[in-house]
């Protein structure tokens, strides 16, 4: 299903040589199990398994460069589309902020999502670890642009128009009338009620993990396998030749 490009995630940010020890050594391990304990607490229904793979996906990022997130959401996309599947945390207090439903393309799947693209025109969702950025008022109100982090994956998310955005089609009146909220053309489309909490907590660099237990992306995703040898190895000769 996905087009795996051989550059890894590190090389998007020029300049960069790879440093895994970067952030603790500058600021004190800043994810470590006691934090990874409270936001499990903070979340009792988010899987451990999804929430472990956000943390790790999050860690590595910030240990290679990328700015320290005070807020990560977290998007369960193997759950169905009835069940409030978004999380997005306080990582500074190891708190839970917000849940919600969240909505998934059109062509991944009706109640659940089993298909996922990095492909223009595709009308699926991506996974992976994304930037939040910049927010904006377009044609769905107050929304928030997205640039994918991992390559192959997600990283055309801006050139595909992947945003989060408000929907009249996600929320409980339309799972009580439906048994599922509406599909968006991909992006991760919230409730018009939470929409403008969720960019705000987001907009200016916070990051977004969307999970699926896709095998292939969850064995060879550099951000999920940063302890990895070969990962690492990986990373570094391509941020040595992008330096």
């Amino acid at each position: 299903m996905f087009q795996h490009n051989k550059r890894s995630p590190f090389s998007l940010l020029p300049g960069l040589a790879l440093c895994l020890s970067l952030s603790a050594h500058a600021h004190g391990e800043p994810f470590d199990d006691s934090l990874l304990a409270q936001l499990a607490d903070s979340a009792p229904k988010l899987n451990p398994d999804v929430l472990d793979a956000a943390f790790k996906a999050t860690r590595c990022a910030v240990n290679n460069g990328v700015a320290m997130p005070e807020r990560l959401a977290v998007i369960d996309f193997s759950l169905p589309s009835n069940n409030e599947r978004m999380w997005i945390f306080d990582l500074e207090q190891g708190s839970l902020l917000l849940k919600d439903l969240v909505a998934h393309g059109k062509n991944s799947g009706e109640v659940e999502a089993n298909s996922f693209s990095n492909i223009e025109g595709s009308h699926q969702s991506s996974i992976g670890l994304f930037k939040a950025n910049e927010s904006y008022k377009g044609s769905h109100g107050y929304s928030l642009r997205l640039d994918g982090l991992e390559p192959g994956i997600n990283d055309l998310a801006r050139q595909r128009a992947i945003v989060i955005h408000g929907a009249d089609y996600v929320s409980p009146d339309w799972v009580a009338d439906y048994g599922r909220i509406g599909r968006s053309h991909g992006c991760p489309a919230v409730d018009r009620n939470v929409i403008r909490s969720v960019v705000d907590n987001l907009k200016g660099g916070q990051l977004v993990f969307t999970y699926y237990p896709d095998q292939k992306w969850l064995q060879t995703s550099s951000f999920l396998n940063c302890d990895s040898p070969a990962q690492v190895a990986k990373a570094n000769h391509s941020s040595d030749g992008n330096s």
